[in-house]
């Protein structure tokens, strides 16, 4: 009968001989990952030290080698490094969400767990860490950097450094009540002027404005679509010769740390391509920037710098914060605009409809965050409770 095979893992009866020095070594047969067994032995001053530094070298034998050796006395940096590199290996993060998920990290989590090994990192030290992220920075934020911590411990867990994620455990982030603010038709038209009137007249040096953050404007309005989207609409998505015109949305612009800003050839999700058909007052934006850049190739931007390169979002977003600071009008952003027009479809359509224009995979993400609710309730409520009212003498209402 064969004798069964001694598991990955696990080491045989340990042997002591006399070492230099008057020290102890402690030895023992050894199955490694790779499934051969080898001997591995280390020293100690009497049997119980060699015994305990035995184990202690047997238990850091399960390694993943990547950039060094990950065991659970690695740093925390080494499994950074590890899981940022496992992550340009998957490959399947969009740019602007891999540099999202290394800025947190460094910016967020490093500064507090960097000197510790992954063995030192407790259930306790994660979630104190979390909620004082929460308290004393934001909610936002302590949700960005409890994703990052369970992702990379998740990698640990995968290489056998350690044997749990501790950061599963950790109490649940409570979302602090919020409510999207939608933009009134009044509030739209005060930015319009706004948009308008900046920098133009007489007071004013340089050259004015190029007039496109308020045809941008206009299509955030027409479309629902984000500010990196609208950016990246081409010639050929647009077609002003249907009835009502229609724009695909089909791509978004990004800025990834140390290259240019370029067309990505996807939006945000699968669901966000979509052909959205727009009103009348962005037709017209439509039809005069396709005047604009008549003369280019069926794949040119729409919207572009004077030297014909993408527009970038942050410039976008800098510029608006400029002009309706001027006008006074605070607490504005390109999203505000997304808000806005989720709000009015719900409106008139329902939340489906506005889940569907805005490119949702389900009308609860719309519901959560887009649609401003309505406090208002149906006044036929009125006419119902009429029956309610007091009695006259005679017995009539």
């Amino acid at each position: 009968m064969a004798r069964p095979r001694t598991p990955i893992g696990t080491f045989g009866d340990i042997s002591y001989v006399k070492a230099s020095g008057g020290r102890v070594r402690a030895r023992a047969r050894y199955r490694d990952d790779d499934g051969k067994v080898r001997r591995v032995s280390a020293t100690g001053v009497t049997r119980r030290e060699a015994e305990r530094n035995l184990k202690q070298a047997l238990a850091e034998r399960s390694s993943y080698r990547a950039s060094g050796e990950l065991t659970a006395n690695s740093s925390f940096s080494t499994l950074v490094e590890v899981w940022l590199a496992d992550l340009d290996l998957e490959g399947t993060l969009a740019p602007s969400t891999r540099a999202l998920y290394e800025r947190n990290m460094r910016q967020l989590v490093m500064p507090v767990f960097e000197g510790y090994s992954l063995r030192e990192i407790t259930v306790s030290k994660v979630d104190k860490f979390i909620k004082g992220l929460a308290s004393n920075r934001s909610y936002s934020m302590a949700k960005q950097a409890r994703t990052v911590l369970s992702l990379a411990f998740g990698l640990a867990v995968r290489y056998d450094a350690i044997q749990k994620n501790p950061v599963r455990d950790t109490a649940r982030l409570r979302k602090p009540p919020s409510q999207a603010m939608a933009l009134s038709a009044v509030q739209v038209d005060a930015i319009r002027v706004a948009v308008r009137s900046w920098r133009r007249g007489p007071g004013h040096s340089g050259p004015p404005p190029d007039g496109q953050l308020e045809q941008i404007i206009e299509v955030m309005l027409g479309t629902s679509a984000r500010i990196g989207e609208v950016l990246a609409i081409r010639k050929c998505d647009v077609d002003v010769t249907s009835s009502p015109a229609t724009v695909r949305i089909a791509g978004t612009i990004v800025s990834p740390a140390g290259k240019p800003t370029h067309r990505q050839a996807h939006p945000k999700t699968a669901k966000s391509t979509r052909r959205v058909s727009v009103p009348s007052f962005t037709s017209a934006v439509l039809r005069d920037r396709l005047v604009k850049v008549a003369d280019e190739e069926a794949d040119h931007l729409i919207f572009v710098s004077r030297n014909g390169t993408p527009l970038t979002t942050n410039n976008i977003r800098r510029r608006l914060r400029a002009v309706l600071s001027d006008a006074g009008i605070a607490g504005v952003t390109p999203h505000s605009f997304r808000r806005t027009v989720a709000t009015v479809v719900d409106r008139a359509g329902g939340a489906d409809l506005a889940a569907e224009l805005l490119g949702h995979t389900s009308s609860k993400i719309t519901k959560e965050h887009y649609i401003q609710p309505d406090e208002a309730v149906d006044p036929v409520t009125a006419q119902i409770l009429e029956s309610l009212a007091p009695k006259r003498a005679d017995g009539t209402s």
